[in-house]
């Protein structure tokens, strides 16, 4: 990964860290119900990981339709969706308001995250090795913020729900990084 590629990750992602959007929800947490069991740091993780995993999705299924014969960004961002499910299962059992309230691909409520998007599909799109890289460098970012977030969360639930999306980072990494070095050749 270039070091201007990794700096602009790097910078993306401690904006949207830094920005305290989500720690609410949209809608500043009128609607909240039973989230007496969490710290606002807790809803934060789970509301900035909901959207971090929408972006995988949603990039994936952008470069599949790019790389269509490539099997790996279909199966890949089908996991993924599985990663927003569970997150929407704490998202509902705590009453929290859904970052996520559209569908729509490439749509986010952190403005963030519509930038970051843009800028990946577009480096994917230049290539298959791009594109390839582009997961590696979503997954890398993934493991750090999961990483991060299990640091600072203590609710058992909330922590199993991220070891099994760490679990899941780690499994896509390996898969983009075979496949990279598959297509090493190509790449060059």
């Amino acid at each position: 990964m270039s070091k201007k590629v990794l700096g602009l990750i790097v910078v993306l992602s401690s904006l949207v860290m830094a920005i305290p959007l989500c720690a609410q929800g949209p809608g500043g947490g009128k609607n909240r119900q039973s989230t007496a069991t969490l710290t606002d740091n807790e809803i934060w993780h789970i509301m900035y990981m909901r959207e971090e995993e929408k972006l995988a999705r949603d990039v994936y299924l952008t470069l599949s339709e790019k790389y269509p014969e490539e099997a790996i960004f279909v199966n890949i961002s089908e996991s993924e969706q599985r990663h927003m499910d569970s997150l929407e299962g704490l998202i509902v059992k705590y009453g929290l308001e859904d970052p996520v309230t559209t569908d729509e691909i490439g749509v986010f409520t952190n403005p963030v995250f519509n930038e970051l998007y843009e800028y990946l599909v577009e480096k994917g799109e230049a290539s298959y090795c791009e594109a390839l890289q582009v997961g590696i460098d979503i997954e890398e970012l993934d493991i750090k913020d999961i990483e991060s977030a299990l640091n600072e969360v203590e609710a058992e639930d909330v922590t199993r729900v991220l070891k099994n999306l760490l679990n899941g980072s780690y499994n896509h990494l390996n898969a983009f990084t075979s496949q990279y070095e598959v297509e090493a050749n190509n790449c060059k």
